[in-house]
């Protein structure tokens, strides 16, 4: 028996991105974290940053360089110095195009 990859679960494209993350949570204080955008999809993204305190079902608010509003953190992943959250984006809103 063969284990599906992780390639093979996606039900959508992702494409590379670039630019700064910013994520958002109350618990119960407000925290902020900043990262780095990964990749996009129709529905998510993925960004590395370096916290660890990110949990799967957790809600978020989130902004980068193509869009802004909440998302749900879906998975985490530490990767040598750096930690990948993958999120599901729930509510969104482009972001204008800069001249």
């Amino acid at each position: 028996m063969t284990t599906p990859s992780v390639r093979e679960k996606r039900r959508e494209t992702r494409r590379p991105a670039a630019g700064a993350v910013r994520v958002s949570y109350s618990n119960p204080q407000r925290l902020e974290i900043q990262g780095r955008l990964l990749d996009l999809s129709a529905s998510g993204f993925r960004m590395a940053h370096r916290c660890t305190s990110l949990v799967a079902g957790q809600a978020v608010e989130f902004t980068h360089t193509e869009a802004s509003g909440r998302a749900q953190v879906m998975w985490n992943r530490i990767v040598e110095d750096r930690v990948e959250t993958g999120f599901l984006v729930v509510e969104s809103q482009r972001m204008p195009l800069s001249d």
